[in-house]
Order: C-alpha cells, then structure tokens, then sequence
C-alpha cells in the first residue's frame, strides 16, 4: 500500500539539496521532467526508477521541475545529501547503501542476460523511438505535450530538443541509417523482447527483478504514450504479451496511475512523500 504524505513541502530544491536539511533522511527526491499524459512519466528512465523505488519500498518525493543534474542528465537523484546521475547509476548507489539484494534469485547467467537485456533497451531499443518520435513523426508531440505545456513552448520544445536529439542520434551512430533500416532495428528489439518474455509474468519468471524497471519503462511509452508510432502499432498488433506485461507491471507497482498522469484524474504530486 502506497502512504502519500499529502503536506507538501514547500522548499527550494537547489537550496535544499546543498542543505540537504528538508529532504527525509534515508527518503530520496527524485527530480525528473513532469508527468506524461498517459504514463506516469514523460521519460521512460524516470518511469525505470521512479518504479525500481516502489518495487523495493524506498520513501521518495519528486521534483518535477525539470531541473538537470550537474551532469546535464535528468532523471537524477538526492539521497541524504549526495546527488547521484544517471538512472542506472542512481540504482545500483541504492542499492549499495541500503544493502538490496533485489536479484539473489538470479544466476549469474541470468544477470549477464539481464545486462545485455538492459543494453538492447536503453542503448538500441530507445534511438529508435527518439527517431520515430523527433524526427519521423514530431507533430505526435502537439497531442503528446498539448495540456501540458503551451503551442509557444512546444514549439520551442519540438525545434530545440529536436535538433539535440537528431545530432545525438547521429553520433550514436542509428541516425545515419535509412528510415528504413532504423525501423528494422526497433522491430527487431521490440521481438526479441517478446520471444525472451514468452510466457512469462516477468523477465526471469514470476518474480520481477531490476531488469523489468528497465523494460517496462522503455515498453509503457510504446504501448501507451506513442501515439501513432510504428512501435504503437506493432507491438498491439503482433506483440499481446508485451502489452500484457505492462498491464501487469502497472498493476503490481502502479495502482494509482490515473491519478499519476496528467489526464481527468490527475493529483498533483510535486514534492509529496510516498512512503511504505
């Protein structure tokens, strides 16, 4: 059962975070780029983490003021006064100080798997959507940000962080590739996901390990928040368990996700603690 302490805690989060004196001791902040109108989340990497803190009971609050991190990185995080970068970094620090040993049920096999499993989404999987959303289909971002943000800012939005992403997408090295061949590629991920998944409740069987923060934040985006897309369509066309999957990742750690998007039953939850 998720607690939400409903006294918001009115600080500044730059301020504090040097201070470190508002935030809990032992309760993260999590500072992320504001809730999605059908996800939790407009990034799957915050979804990734904001989940991995439910999955394992961590008390937390978010920023959602968009800040970035000194690395220039968002999501990131603030735990007992040290700020921590990067979502996978964020977890595996976690996981050090509060001695999780989320994934002992894992054979050593099973947790290079898992890695490689994590490299096909963030590394591969994910260009391919930034490509599709950004540079294929970019008016999706009118629907996707439209009650969220204002036309003069979405347009900024679409035009600044679009050229960022094409560039980023060329350095990695997707974006030099053929529209065609760059789909190949996110189909080819999404089956392979699929094929791994089977029929299972969760990567590695009935129990869900870190790796299932990482799929299911990567997956929600596709089968709920691309409207549209090519990865929408194949996934609810030709993938049912990957949608399954989602349904029942968001059912263990998500009851309250109507009330976490920014739709009929948003409830506004800047800097509101979640405890367990």
């Amino acid at each position: 059962m998720i607690k939400i302490n409903e006294d918001r805690h009115r600080f500044n989060i730059k301020h504090e975070n040097k201070k470190g004196s508002k935030i809990p001791r032992n309760t993260v902040c999590l500072h992320q780029v504001g809730r999605g109108p059908l996800v939790p989340s407009l990034s799957p990497f915050a979804l990734k983490l904001e989940t991995f803190l439910r999955m394992h009971k961590i008390p937390y609050m978010n920023d959602h003021s968009g800040t970035m991190s000194k690395k220039g990185k968002t999501p990131w995080i603030t735990y007992n006064g040290k700020d921590i970068a990067d979502s996978q970094m964020c977890i595996e620090y976690l996981k050090d100080k509060r001695n999780l040993r989320v994934d002992d049920h894992l054979s050593r096999e099973e947790k290079a798997v898992a890695r490689a499993i994590r490299c096909l989404t963030e590394e591969n999987l994910y260009w391919t959507m930034c490509y599709e959303t950004f540079v294929k289909n970019p008016k999706s971002l009118d629907l996707l940000l439209k009650d969220i943000f204002s036309r003069p800012k979405i347009f900024v939005f679409k035009n600044l962080v679009g050229r960022l992403v094409k560039k980023e997408l060329h350095g990695h090295g997707i974006g030099r590739h053929s529209d065609t061949e760059i789909w190949s590629i996110g189909k080819g991920d999404l089956t392979a996901l699929s094929e791994f998944l089977g029929d299972k409740n969760y990567m590695f069987g009935d129990k869900a390990s870190d790796i299932d923060c990482t799929v299911f934040g990567m997956l929600s985006m596709a089968v709920w928040q691309m409207k549209g897309s090519r990865h929408e369509a194949y996934i609810h066309q030709n993938l049912p368990n990957l949608v399954a999957y989602c349904e029942r990742m968001k059912e263990s750690f998500w009851r309250d996700w109507s009330q976490r998007c920014r739709g009929p039953g948003y409830v506004q939850d800047d800097l509101k603690m979640y405890s367990f």
